[in-house]
C-alpha cells in the first residue's frame, strides 16, 4: 500500500524509537562518514570543548530519519530533505523519529519530521518531500 493511500493530512506516518545511542554507534559512524572530530568519540575532548559529554554527529541523527521512509522506497523516493538542528544528542539518549503528513499534491507528499529525545525535546526538525511513482 502506498503512503498516500494510508494517510490523510495531519496524520503521523509512524514513529521509530532508536536504541540508546552508544559509543560504538558513534565510532562506526565516524568511520563511515569520515568525521573523526573527537567530540563525538572521546570523553576528554568533548569536555575540553565545553560540552557535558560526547555528542552524536548531527548527520547521524539526520541520516536515521530516512528510516521512516525505508518501507516505501519501492513506491517512490525522497526528493528533498531539509532539517534544522535544535539540540544535542548524547550517549545513552533514546531518540524517537517522527513524520507527519503535511500536504499531498498529486504524487508529491510533504512531511514534517522530527527527532525527539527521551525528555521530549526536539533535537532536529525539518521537512521531507517524498515523490511517489
Amino acid at each position: 500500500m502506498s503512503i498516500s493511500a494510508e494517510l490523510q493530512d495531519g496524520e503521523l506516518l509512524k514513529e521509530i524509537q532508536l536504541e540508546p545511542v552508544s559509543r560504538l554507534d558513534l565510532i562506526k559512524y565516524a568511520g563511515a562518514s569520515g568525521d573523526f572530530n573527537p567530540i563525538h568519540t572521546i570523553d576528554d575532548e568533548a569536555t575540553n570543548a565545553g560540552l557535558p559529554g560526547i555528542i552524536a554527529h548531527g548527520m547521524w541523527t539526520m541520516g536515521n530519519l530516512a528510516k521512516l521512509f525505508t518501507e516505501y522506497y519501492e513506491d517512490g523516493f525522497i526528493q528533498d530533505y531539509s532539517i534544522r538542528f535544535k539540540g544535542m544528542v548524547f550517549l545513552n539518549d533514546v531518540v524517537t523519529l517522527k513524520a507527519t503528513l503535511k500536504e499531498k499534491q498529486d504524487q508529491t507528499l510533504r512531511f514534517t519530521v522530527q527527532a525527539v529525545n527521551q525528555q521530549g525535546n526536539d533535537v532536529l526538525i525539518g521537512e521531507v518531500v517524498f515523490h511517489q511513482y
